[in-house]
């Protein structure tokens, strides 16, 4: 059963999270702190006044709600999704999936240009019906009762799009979580999920690097990730501390995000607005405050260790399943060479883009959405 839903926040609700960030006991910062140490203590107080005196969540709100938002039971979990049917007669059902510390805001701007390209000077044929769900354990979306990783996802969320919503076959695409789930659809899935476009690699093959090049690469990325590393190992071994000191602290939330925003997206100067404005940033934190999800959108990463990792299984074979990736320069996981990429996909288009980083829908919309169109078309030939 598929039930309408929309957002209402109440007044007393957004008052308490408002007195609580101008409440806050601003602390201490190494006196050289910029952004090295972690979030920089002179952006949160000046994004936290914005926050207090200018924000106003009802306008985003009213964003999430001009489209068709639905809940439905799959397996016995609430899953939310987001519904805009393509323009024309001949659709192709696209599930557009976020990742952490992402939430369905990430879309809003451009569902409509992949559901109605014609609107855009795109033409109708290229049209999508798009669907964005609030991944298991985010936002909108129920959660599991303990746990789980992003195989598992792709079970719940293969089943939204078969047997809830009765596509017989589908394109999926995603970044950060959201590609990881499009590599387990094509993987587990492959039968109904008839193609994925991915910006970003989160799998490895289990039989490692090959060449020196790919060797090159590896070696690369883990020392990349050390001081990128602190979250994840503490989200992938002990989320329920973490998540203490965080449920009832907006600011907490906001800073452990935007140190992501940060340091995953491709900055002008340094500046962390030349991409995102505060509306946008502090849209995307309040969907994890005001959901209460942020300890178990945190859980992916604890399930993804319990499932193996970052490995695909050790009889691993090449993914058959029609792929497109879209590298963006600034993507903080790191491509591997195009040879690892070939033993592990069935690519049919890669793009190296210009600019832009690991919030590919947010920082580079058009970009990402063109890039969706071609290789949709790819598919049709």
């Amino acid at each position: 059963m598929i039930k309408p839903f929309k957002v209402n926040v109440s007044d007393d609700i957004l008052k308490e999270i408002n007195a609580k960030v101008k409440n806050y006991p601003w602390h201490e910062m190494p006196k050289d702190g910029g952004w090295e140490y972690g979030t920089n203590l002179d952006y949160m107080k000046e994004i936290s006044d914005y926050w207090v005196d200018k924000f106003d969540w009802k306008k985003h709100e009213e964003e999430i709600n001009k489209f068709s938002n639905f809940t439905t039971d799959v397996d016995g979990l609430n899953i939310h999704f987001i519904m805009e049917k393509g323009s024309g007669s001949k659709t192709t059902p696209l599930l557009l999936m976020h990742g952490w510390p992402g939430s369905v805001v990430e879309f809003l701007h451009i569902i409509e240009k992949l559901a109605h390209p014609e609107k855009f000077g795109g033409k109708e044929e290229d049209a999508f019906d798009v669907i964005v769900p609030s991944l298991p354990g985010f936002g909108f979306s129920g959660s599991p009762s303990k746990p789980i990783g992003p195989r598992k996802m792709s079970e719940f969320l293969n089943k939204l799009m078969v047997n809830n919503l009765a596509y017989k076959n589908y394109l999926a695409q995603g970044g950060d979580w959201g590609a990881t789930i499009c590599n387990w659809l094509a993987y587990d899935h492959f039968k109904t999920c008839k193609a994925i476009h991915i910006n970003c690699l989160t799998m490895r093959l289990p039989d490692g690097p090959q060449t020196q090049e790919e060797k090159d690469w590896q070696d690369k990325f883990d020392k990349d990730q050390i001081m990128q590393d602190g979250y994840r190992t503490q989200q992938a071994t002990k989320p329920q501390t973490l998540s203490y000191s965080m449920m009832d602290s907006p600011i907490g939330i906001a800073a452990w995000i935007i140190e992501k925003m940060y340091f995953w997206s491709d900055l002008k100067d340094k500046n962390l607005e030349s991409v995102y404005s505060k509306d946008v940033l502090l849209a995307n934190i309040m969907v994890y405050i005001l959901t209460k999800s942020f300890n178990t959108a945190s859980w992916i990463y604890y399930g993804r260790r319990e499932e193996g990792g970052r490995y695909f299984p050790k009889e691993f074979k090449k993914i058959q399943t029609s792929t497109g990736i879209a590298m963006f320069p600034a993507e903080m996981s790191t491509w591997p060479p195009r040879s690892y990429l070939d033993r592990m996909f069935n690519i049919k288009q890669l793009t190296e883009m210009s600019k832009g980083g690991h919030f590919a829908a947010l920082e580079q919309p058009d970009l990402l959405v063109n890039d969706i169109i071609k290789f949709a078309q790819t598919l049709k030939k």
